[in-house]
C-alpha cells in the first residue's frame, strides 16, 4: 500500500491530490518552485522539497530533481497530476525503475498514446472513427484543417488554418509552442469539422482486465483551443452516448489502459464523431464527472495504483448535473492576454466544499489572499464548480456564485464566464467549439461602463469614511467635513480602459450627501444610506444598492449588485514622468521576447506581426497599430521585459521620416 506520495505538479491539483491522501491516511510531499515557494499546496503538504529555479524546464519539467525529491523525501510513490510530465513516458518508466509505485497507466501506454499519429492508427485498427490526418503539410488541398501537437495537450500549439497561404506559418508557430510546452515540436494535421462539439468519456481500467466508462462530458466552450466551461452529463442523444461509451471503451481496451484516462471525440452537428486523443492522466474538468456519479476518481486512481480491483465493471448511474468553469487570470476583452500581479482578495461566495467530491458548490482553487500570479506557469487560478438536479439550475447557482465572488487584483474571466452561463444560447444548449466566435456579446463586462461613475461614488465616499476613522485628531467629525461647507470633495480615478472618472460631492454638517457629480455623468437621484470604509449604499431613483469597497494603496476594487470594477485613484497632484515616443508599444505583462520579426526602418501595415512575446507558456502577437515605419526595437529576441516596458516604436505614415 501507499505510504507517502510525492505529487509532481503544483497550484490546485497538487492540492486536490493532497485532500484525498488526507481522507486515505496517506502522507503527502509536495515540489516547489522558487515562485511557488509560498503557495497554498506547499504550505498543506506535511513535506516539501524545493526544486531551484522558476521556469519549467528548471523545476517541474527535471525528471532527476524530482526523483532525488522523492528519495530525501522517503516517498514511495509519485502521481503526476496534469500537464508537465504527466504524460510523459520516461518520467512514467524512471519511476518505476526507482522502485516507486507510479499512479498512472504503464509507460508503454502513455508513449503509444503520446505519439498521436500512432495512436490514430491504433485505434483504427479497433474499431475507434477517425478523422482525415497528414504530417507533411504539402499533401494537404482541401481547408479548413486543424495543426496540432503531437505531443501533450491542452490547446497548445493548436492552429485553425482556412487556407493554404495561412499552412506553413501556422505550422511553425505550432512547432514553437509545442516545443516550449512539451519539449517535443512535432506537429501534424487534421481536417477541421464546423460546428463541431468537443464531447470526451472518462474511462477507468485496473490491472485485472476490468475498463468502464464513467459517462462523458462536454468541453465545447473553448477559448485558444483550451477549455474554459465543461459539463457532465454532455446534452446528447441516448443512442450517441452509447456509440461514444463504446468507442472509448474498445480504445482503453487495445491499450491495456490501466488507471483513469480520458478519450477526447469531435461530435460532428450530423451525429457522427472523430477520435480527437486521449490523456493518459486525470483531467483538469474531472470534477463534474465526480459530482455526477459521487465517485473519488483520485481515490480510485490510487486504489488501483496498488493493484486493486475497481468496485464496479460497468457504467455507474448518473444523478442530476455539474457544470465547471475555469478561472484565469486573463483579460477576455484583449485577446485572453494573461495577468499577473498580487490576489489580494480571492473569496467565492456560498461554497459547500473544496478539493472533495460534493453535490453542492465545489471550489478548486491553487490560490488564496495574497497568491502571486507570476508570468512562468498557466494563467488557471481556480475551478467552480455547481451541481444541481437539472442543467439550467447548475448554470444559474454558478453564474450567480461568480458574479458575487470577490476577486481583486488581477484581471480575470469571470464577467465572460457569467455571460456565457447566463446566455440564452448556452441555456439551450447550442454549444460548439466556435461558440465565443459566434456571441461577442459575452465579452461585455458585467457592469456597464455608464454605472462606473456610481462605483467610483462610492469609492470615493468609503476612501473618505476610512481617512476619517484613521484620522488621529477630531475623529469625531463626519466624514467630508470642510471649513468651508459649499466647497466639494474631488476625487479622480482611471478605470479600466485607462478613462479618468472624476467624482464631485459635498457632505452637509450632519453627514448626509448634500450635492454630487460625475465625469462621465452617471443619471439618477442618489441618497446615501450608510457609509463605511469598506461598504457604502445608496438610495438610486428609490432602489438601495450596496458596493463592497476594498482599498490597497491607491487601488479601489469596487463590487456592486451589477458588476465589479477596479478604480485607481490619481493623486492631486501628479509627478512628472517621462514622455514616451510617439508610436511606442508597450509590453501588456511580463515576459521573454521570443522573436523579432522586423526590422528597424522597415515600412510595415496595420496588422503586420512585429515581435512575439512569450508568456504563460503561450506565444502572444505583437501587431503594427498603423501603416507606417519601424523606429526602434529596443528588445533583442531572448530579452525579458517587465509590463509596460517599450518593445517597437512605430512611426504612422503621415510622420515616416
Amino acid at each position: 500500500m501507499i505510504g507517502k506520495l510525492l505529487v509532481a505538479n503544483r497550484g490546485e491539483i497538487a492540492r486536490r491530490i493532497f485532500a484525498t491522501c488526507r481522507s486515505l491516511g496517506i502522507s503527502t510531499v509536495a515540489v516547489h518552485s522558487d515562485a511557488d515557494a509560498d503557495a497554498p499546496f506547499v504550505a498543506e503538504a506535511d513535506l516539501a522539497v524545493r526544486l531551484p529555479g522558476n521556469a519549467p524546464a528548471e523545476t517541474y519539467l527535471r525528471i532527476g530533481a524530482i526523483l532525488d525529491a522523492a528519495r530525501r523525501s522517503g516517498a514511495d510513490a509519485v502521481h503526476p497530476g496534469y500537464g508537465f510530465l504527466a504524460e510523459n513516458a520516461e518520467f512514467a518508466a524512471a519511476v518505476t525503475d526507482a522502485g516507486l509505485t507510479w499512479v498512472g497507466p504503464s509507460a508503454k501506454t502513455i508513449a503509444v498514446m503520446g505519439d498521436k499519429m500512432a495512436a490514430k492508427a491504433l485505434l483504427a485498427d479497433a474499431g475507434v472513427p477517425m478523422l482525415p490526418s497528414w504530417t507533411d503539410p504539402g499533401e494537404i488541398t482541401d481547408f479548413p484543417v486543424l495543426v496540432k501537437a503531437a505531443a501533450g495537450g491542452g490547446g497548445r500549439g493548436m492552429r485553425v488554418v482556412r487556407d493554404a497561404a495561412g499552412l506553413a506559418e501556422a505550422v511553425a508557430g505550432a512547432r514553437r509552442e509545442a516545443a516550449a510546452a512539451f519539449g517535443d515540436g512535432t506537429v501534424f494535421v487534421e481536417r477541421y469539422v464546423e460546428g463541431g462539439r468537443h464531447v470526451e468519456v472518462q474511462i477507468f481500467g485496473d490491472s485485472h482486465g476490468t475498463t468502464v466508462a464513467l459517462g462523458e462530458r462536454d468541453c465545447s466552450i473553448q477559448r485558444r483551443h483550451q477549455k474554459i466551461v465543461e459539463e457532465a452529463p454532455a446534452v446528447v442523444d441516448p443512442e450517441v452516448r452509447e456509440r461514444l461509451h463504446r468507442a472509448a471503451v474498445a480504445a482503453g481496451r487495445a491499450v491495456d489502459y490501466v488507471g483513469a484516462g480520458t478519450v477526447e471525440f469531435l461530435l460532428a452537428p450530423t451525429g457522427e464523431f472523430f477520435f480527437l486523443e486521449m490523456n493518459t492522466r486525470l483531467q483538469v474538468e474531472h470534477p463534474v464527472t465526480e459530482a455526477v456519479t459521487g465517485l473519488d476518481l483520485v481515490r480510485l486512481q490510487l486504489l488501483v495504483a496498488e493493484g486493486e480491483p475497481l468496485p464496479f465493471t460497468t457504467t455507474p448511474p448518473a444523478a442530476g448535473h455539474a457544470i465547471e468553469v475555469r478561472l484565469c487570470a486573463e483579460d477576455a476583452a484583449q485577446g485572453f492576454r494573461p495577468a499577473t500581479g498580487t490576489l489580494h482578495r480571492f473569496a467565492v461566495p456560498g461554497v459547500s466544499a473544496e478539493f472533495v467530491p460534493l453535490r453542492g458548490l465545489r471550489l478548486d482553487s491553487g490560490v488564496a489572499d495574497g497568491s502571486t500570479v507570476g508570468v512562468h506557469y498557466d494563467s488557471m487560478l481556480a475551478k467552480v464548480v455547481a451541481w444541481a438536479p437539472t442543467r439550467a439550475e447548475a448554470a444559474r447557482t454558478l453564474a450567480g456564485a461568480l458574479a458575487r465572488a470577490e476577486l481583486h487584483g488581477v484581471t480575470t474571466n469571470r464577467d465572460l464566464l457569467v455571460r456565457v452561463l447566463r446566455s440564452p444560447a448556452f441555456t439551450a444548449g447550442a454549444v460548439d467549439t466556435g461558440f465565443l466566435d459566434r456571441h461577442p456579446e459575452v465579452f461585455a463586462p458585467l457592469l456597464p461602463p455608464e454605472q462606473r461613475s456610481l462605483a467610483a461614488l462610492a469609492a470615493a465616499l468609503a476612501s473618505a469614511a476610512a481617512r476619517r476613522a484613521d484620522a488621529p485628531v477630531l475623529a469625531g467629525l463626519p466624514a467630508g467635513w470642510r471649513n468651508v461647507p459649499a466647497f466639494p470633495q474631488v476625487s479622480r480615478y482611471s478605470g479600466p480602459d485607462g478613462g479618468e472618472i472624476e467624482v464631485r460631492y459635498r457632505r452637509d454638517r450632519t453627514g448626509a450627501l448634500a450635492e454630487w457629480s460625475t465625469e462621465p455623468a452617471c443619471s439618477g437621484e442618489v441618497v446615501l444610506v450608510a457609509v463605511a470604509p469598506d461598504r457604502v449604499t445608496l438610495d438610486v431613483d428609490g432602489v438601495r444598492r450596496a458596493f463592497r469597497v476594498h482599498r490597497v494603496g491607491a487601488d479601489v476594487f469596487v463590487d456592486g449588485p451589477d458588476g465589479a470594477v477596479t478604480l485607481h485613484e490619481l493623486p492631486r497632484f501628479p509627478e512628472p514622468t517621462a514622455e514616451l515616443a510617439a508610436g511606442s508599444l508597450l509590453a501588456p505583462l511580463p515576459g521573454t521576447v521570443s522573436r523579432v520579426h522586423v526590422e528597424v526602418g522597415q515600412r510595415v501595415a496595420a496588422g503586420d506581426l512585429l515581435l512575439t512575446l512569450e508568456a504563460m507558456k503561450l506565444e502572444h502577437p505583437v501587431l503594427a497599430p498603423v501603416d507606417g515605419v519601424v523606429a526602434g526595437l529596443p528588445v533583442p529576441a531572448g530579452g525579458q521585459v517587465d509590463t509596460g516596458a517599450v518593445l517597437a516604436v512605430v512611426n504612422p505614415e503621415e510622420d515616416a521620416r
